[in-house]
């Protein structure tokens, strides 16, 4: 059966992704394109997807060995609407830090999604959020409730708009970046000076649209701005202090493996290998063991102020660093001690 063979009703069909391939796009298999492109996809999934007809580039089915060229746009559309649209509340317990009639306040754990998307459709935030507080508010992309998000295996402070008046004015303060973000974050390398600033326009990856990438000229990508302050000095890690001036997806992430200092265990990133030390077999099961103790990246969103939205006060909320963070600070401590000794 040929390309134009494949017969869709596309009108009873619902787009779950659309991609546009970028100009400097190389010719590339449409699964392996999708590969690249969508959060925990296997092969498998999506050459099945294709056999059924469900993918479709510049608007007609393809198969498996069809080549992504530069501009296509390549769609996945199935039978039924996005799960993420598909709203269930679940008694899912959440730590409020604070709580009025405008807004809430909670201190997100790390491996709890935010919002439902592809592979995590429960077992979220906005599950939890729904089950405790009716008619939430939904923004432009109809996520209850949020007016900022941070990402799964960060853990830290979130606000949450309870009405649609703390919705339009939270979400104004976060765009014209008048609250306040103070994230704690433990990266790879020995961070040079003391405090400094990083910028430069931030974008998904032209090779892999599941990491952010910098590109400091030009107009591709969104502005963005990572103030940073050094708190302690490690062996071959930095903890430091980051200050967001700008909001982007991957900010602190992305900004730092730009100037070379990766944070530390951001698998996504790199930073799940060793990037600095030595050879030795002992300082390798070391950085194994601060692995084990701290599963994800070290990035902890520690400080979080904003403008109330009915009172006008300045309210400004901190959290405790959570434990596997500060095992693993505590490891580095101690075997830059020994080390000296």
């Amino acid at each position: 059966m040929s390309e134009q063979e494949i017969e869709l009703d596309q009108d009873d069909l619902y787009e779950h992704y659309k991609f546009t391939a970028s100009t400097g796009q190389d010719p590339l298999r449409v699964d392996k394109f999708l590969m690249n492109f969508i959060e925990n996809a296997t092969r498998n999934k999506i050459q099945q997807a294709i056999k059924a007809g469900n993918v479709l580039v510049n608007d007609v089915a393809v198969k498996s060995n069809h080549k992504v060229k530069p501009f296509d746009v390549v769609r996945v559309v199935l039978a039924h609407p996005p799960h993420e649209n598909l709203l269930v509340a679940e008694d899912i317990p959440i730590d409020i830090v604070y709580e009025d009639d405008d807004v809430m306040v909670v201190n997100k754990p790390a491996g709890m999604v935010v919002h439902p998307g592809h592979g995590n459709y429960s077992g979220t935030l906005v599950n939890g959020l729904i089950h405790h507080i009716e008619n939430l508010p939904t923004n432009s992309n109809e996520r209850p409730g949020l007016v900022h998000r941070i990402d799964k295996d960060t853990s830290g402070l979130l606000v949450v708009a309870k009405t649609e008046h703390a919705m339009t004015h939270l979400s104004n303060q976060f765009y014209d970046r008048t609250t306040e973000r103070l994230y704690y974050a433990l990266v790879w390398g020995n961070v040079e000076g003391e405090e400094g600033t990083i910028e430069g326009n931030i974008g998904r990856s032209l090779k892999n649209r599941l990491q952010m990438s910098v590109f400091p000229e030009g107009d591709f990508g969104k502005h963005a701005v990572t103030h940073y302050k050094v708190l302690e000095r490690f062996s071959y890690v930095t903890l430091v202090q980051c200050k967001l001036e700008t909001g982007r997806t991957h900010q602190i992430r992305a900004h730092f493996k730009h100037i070379g200092h990766t944070l530390f265990n951001d698998e996504r990133y790199g930073g799940n290998a060793i990037l600095k030390g030595t050879t030795f077999t002992k300082y390798k099961q070391f950085v194994d063991n601060c692995f084990k103790v701290l599963p994800r990246q070290a990035l902890h969103a520690k400080t979080l102020g904003f403008e109330h939205p009915t009172t006008g006060e300045f309210m400004r909320f901190n959290s405790e660093i959570p434990e596997d963070i500060v095992l693993c600070i505590e490891k580095w401590r101690t075997y830059t001690v020994n080390q000296k000794e």
